[in-house]
């Protein structure tokens, strides 16, 4: 049977009340055909993760149902090395819950691309100043929402920038900084407007030499260079650890990316001034 994970949003939430809510799922998952496995929690977030063996999202949900009545946020399929992946690996007690230590680094990074829209075209037209003008407003306004968001800067891209972040919502928050003070630049009337794509993925890339490879960091390259001007192209993965955070997305559609098999799904996050921190 394939894995899913279910997302709660549960402010709050302690261990002792998690086992008990366990339990009764264990006492009702033989009449659904499911297999509850573990669960995750991360206290400062306020979010529960369940992971279950089950022929159907729809018999997972209706575990939570007949046990307890605590209904998910999302239920994704998953496999284990991503469950694994995105919430760590670690022992699981007797209980189902897994066990980590206060500063457990599941090596998971939320990638980030910003790329200037039209910077060749405006560099063979105005010249390297105006270029160079544009570069320098674009790389201080992403590097002030880098570091207010908790990430670093990897690389320069030269007409962009790559950073690296432990937490999804706080890319998510980056980006939308960037495109409300670029909008802000913008309106003031400069000479040489600046508008940039953004994409952001989540995964776990490689890491070598303080660089960053792998696959998510190409899928966040791909989603910036499918995004349209002004726009914060994300995976699902991305939207979906960001449930309970006050952030909207919207279905972008499926997108074939270079070097990916099949069409990927995406979303648009609707960045708002309410998403500026």
């Amino acid at each position: 049977m394939p894995l899913y994970m279910d997302i709660h949003v549960v402010p709050g939430a302690t261990p002792e009340a998690l086992e008990e809510a366990h339990n009764a799922d264990l006492a009702v998952q033989d009449k659904h055909c499911v297999q509850c496995l573990k669960y995750w929690l991360n206290e400062e977030a306020g979010k529960v993760f369940c992971l279950f063996d089950a022929p159907n999202p729809e018999a997972a949900a209706a575990v939570h149902r007949e046990a307890h009545g605590l209904m998910a946020e999302k239920i994704i399929e998953v496999d284990s090395d991503m469950a694994d992946g995105l919430l760590g690996p670690a022992q699981v007690n007797g209980a189902g819950a897994v066990l980590h230590e206060d500063k457990h680094d599941t090596g998971v990074r939320a990638i980030l691309f910003t790329d200037i829209v039209d910077s060749t075209a405006m560099t063979s037209l105005h010249g390297d100043d105006a270029a160079m003008a544009m570069l320098g407003v674009h790389d201080h306004v992403v590097r002030v929402a880098i570091g207010a968001n908790s990430g670093r800067e990897v690389k320069h891209t030269g007409d962009g920038i790559m950073a690296a972040f432990n937490s999804a919502v706080c890319a998510v928050k980056a980006a939308s900084e960037i495109m409300g003070r670029l909008a802000d630049h913008n309106d003031s009337g400069p000479e040489f407007p600046v508008t940039v794509r953004i994409g952001i993925s989540a995964g776990e890339p490689v890491e070598q030499h303080e660089d960053l490879f792998g696959s998510t960091v190409q899928l966040a390259a791909r989603l910036c260079a499918n995004a349209i001007p002004g726009q914060i192209l994300v995976s699902n993965v991305v939207a979906d650890l960001c449930i309970g955070k006050n952030m909207k997305f919207s279905n972008a559609g499926d997108c074939e990316l270079k070097g990916f098999d099949g069409r990927i799904p995406t979303r648009a996050v609707d960045f708002s001034p309410d998403l500026l921190f």
